[in-house]
């Protein structure tokens, strides 16, 4: 039995687990079983609006899924080893509306949710109610992926590296590349045609709670993103503080949004923004993590970015957000 954690204390979660063949599909693909009715009506708009709403923080809108809409007379052949997949079902003889999460049902890694109720309108009121831990559920799917492919396929010569420059346990899926390395300071990144997947991780001595302030956060990012050279003589990474306004000759303050997060007991700093490139013209999204390091008084911080300026960056952003799961610092001795 595999238990949903977000769903912990909503007893209208409920979960199974089998095993199959190999998925289809792309990451953040979402199929939607679902007959005309039910599509063109509330729940059908609900869902929409629920699965369809704009990642934060990124250059262009994108949907947090891209939602394949077939009706159950089509659910079938490939179609079943889809690898999320989100059945609606309206059925009088369900007493309430609930989702039932099944995993690995027709294919590994699989996702099959389930969400069903008496009518329409108890299926509306329910996503209204627990819609943020449907996308929970779903970003873990894909998250669990993340690392069980590094699980199985890890970098180990870079995880060295990182463990040697700056004492932190990483590890980091094959695919990335050591770009640069100092004392406390190493940047790596998965080079595409047409795009840039990277991260760097660094590490500076805690000094006192304001060392956890956003504006701090964002001078020591900016302290080591300077090492990141940008595609010209003199350039380098920057973070984007202001934004300058329709008449060129003003601009607004836009610092990064910010919030706490906890992860596996440990209480992480996350930063989301935008980068930009000093003395050039390149940019793009960056979501970063911080936690303080008791053992060593040191704070780390995971800085991941990246550069997409043709395509999309909701798929190369979101698997990088997944890698500071992969992170192990243990507590102090002594620590509560």
């Amino acid at each position: 039995m595999l238990v949903c954690i977000v769903a912990a204390g909503c007893d209208s979660f409920n979960t199974l687990s089998r095993n199959n063949k190999a998925t289809q599909g792309s990451p953040y693909e979402l199929l939607v079983v679902c007959n005309n009715t039910e599509w063109e009506g509330e729940v059908g708009e609900a869902l929409r609006t629920l699965l369809e709403q704009p990642v934060p923080m990124l250059n262009q809108a994108e949907p947090l899924f891209n939602v394949l809409r077939i009706t159950a007379g089509d659910f079938k052949n490939l179609l079943v080893q889809h690898r999320n997949i989100l059945k609606v079902v309206v059925s009088p003889k369900a007493t309430r509306a609930a989702i039932v999460a099944q995993y690995d049902v027709d294919a590994t890694p699989q996702i099959v949710l389930t969400l069903q109720g008496p009518t329409e309108a108890a299926m509306v009121e329910y996503l209204a109610e627990n819609g943020e831990s449907l996308l929970q559920v779903l970003e873990m799917a894909e998250r669990d992926r993340t690392v069980r492919y590094a699980e199985q396929h890890a970098n180990t010569t870079l995880s060295k590296i990182i463990k040697e420059a700056t004492g932190v346990d990483f590890r980091v899926p094959q695919g990335y590349a050591l770009r640069a390395q100092s004392d406390h300071f190493v940047w790596a990144s998965h080079e595409y045609p047409t795009a840039s997947q990277g991260f760097f991780i660094y590490t500076y001595p805690y000094q006192s709670k304001g060392s956890l302030s956003v504006e701090y956060l964002v001078s020591m990012r900016n302290k080591f993103a300077k090492r990141i050279p940008g595609p010209s003589d003199g350039s380098y990474m920057i973070t984007v503080e202001e934004i300058p306004d329709a008449d060129g000759l003003h601009s607004t303050r836009m610092m990064p949004e910010h919030r706490i997060l906890e992860i596996k007991g440990r209480k992480w700093i996350e930063l989301r923004g935008f980068w930009d490139v000093e003395n050039d013209f390149m940019g793009g999204p960056f979501v970063s993590y911080t936690t303080i390091d008791a053992a060593s008084g040191n704070v780390v911080t995971l800085d991941c970015y990246v550069h997409s300026p043709k395509y999309g960056k909701r798929n190369f952003l979101r698997p990088l957000e997944h890698l500071v799961h992969l992170i192990k610092i243990p507590a102090a001795a002594g620590a509560q």
